[in-house]
């Protein structure tokens, strides 16, 4: 039984109601008459990248840290592959790879995430290289890694395109490409959609959630990647508190949620509130729902082979 009920995940020949006819692929270029000029693009990624270094993305990522193990477990990457790890924030993918005697690079937009990332390596005794840098314009050579991986970040990327054009460019022929994309129906992508309905998306600017949508992943994939397999992972979100305080939690450490709540007033902040917590009760399966929330999330593990020739 899905949690929340909430509808199944889309599947099929189309987007389903999970993705309204605006908010299709290509819709927002079209409904806007625009295409995405590159100082617009420059101060998007700016205050992309102002919001992940609000708060304190740390306090969030540690509660992905066993489902990035568990990814990571998954994967055929062998000791010794060079891989490159996009979008790395805190390192939760980096490390656990690392420790199966990866070598691994990190890469992230955010200076203060890659330090958080630089203490957590120097704690376990790693070796990794963790980078500034943007996942559109990767400053590395064609085909220098065995692998590219990525767990809920380059899925904010604004121009999926160039994010899939890039992993493809620094990957070897047949090499690996690990992603994990929260889907639109499990409870952070439904948090994502409800933000978007109250302080608007930047134009020309795809929904973030369309990464975990099957469909869209296996076209934005196919003219570069062959062998995709996609899975939906269940998940479990497990805060030790209320509702109210879980979107308290979020609104204060994870900064895209704290920039949306700042963008509006003291009403508009009090309506978010409302809804984001909504959800949470909505799917909240403690016995204690006063003082502890489970709500199941999940995921789309994207796994694909850059194409030989």
């Amino acid at each position: 039984m899905r949690p929340m009920g909430r509808p199944p995940l889309p599947s099929g020949d189309g987007l389903t109601e999970a993705f309204p006819k605006a908010q299709t692929e290509r819709e927002p270029k079209r409904r806007n008459g625009i295409m995405a000029s590159s100082l617009y693009m420059h101060q998007l990624k700016r205050s992309m990248r102002d919001a992940w270094m609000a708060g304190d993305f740390g306090k969030i990522a540690k509660g992905n840290v066993r489902e990035a193990e568990a990814f990571v477990s998954r994967l055929d990457v062998p000791a010794g592959a060079l891989v490159l790890d996009v979008a790395c924030g805190t390192g939760n993918l980096a490390i656990p790879l690392a420790k199966r005697g990866a070598r691994v690079t990190g890469v992230d937009i955010a200076p203060n995430l890659l330090e958080q990332a630089r203490e957590r390596a120097a704690d376990e005794g790693l070796e990794i290289s963790f980078e500034e840098g943007d996942a559109e314009q990767l400053a590395y050579p064609d085909a220098s890694f065995d692998a590219v991986v990525s767990m809920f970040g380059a899925m904010f990327a604004p121009q999926p395109e160039r994010v899939v054009a890039e992993c493809a460019r620094v990957l070897r022929p047949g090499g690996l490409l690990a992603m994990a994309n929260w889907t639109p129906g499990g409870l952070a992508g439904r948090m994502f959609q409800v933000t978007a309905r109250h302080v608007g998306t930047p134009l020309g600017v795809v929904p973030v959630v369309h990464w975990g949508h099957p469909m869209v992943v296996r076209t934005r994939l196919a003219p570069l990647f062959e062998n995709v397999e996609l899975d939906v992972i269940t998940m479990t979100v497990d805060f030790p508190g209320s509702p109210a305080q879980g979107v308290m939690f979020f609104r204060t450490w994870f900064g895209p949620t704290q920039a949306a709540f700042n963008s509006l007033d003291e009403t508009g902040q009090a309506r978010l509130a409302a809804d984001l917590e909504g959800l949470w009760v909505e799917g909240n399966r403690a016995p204690d729902p006063a003082s502890r929330t489970l709500i199941e999330n999940e995921y789309l593990q994207v796994v694909a082979r850059r194409k030989r020739g």
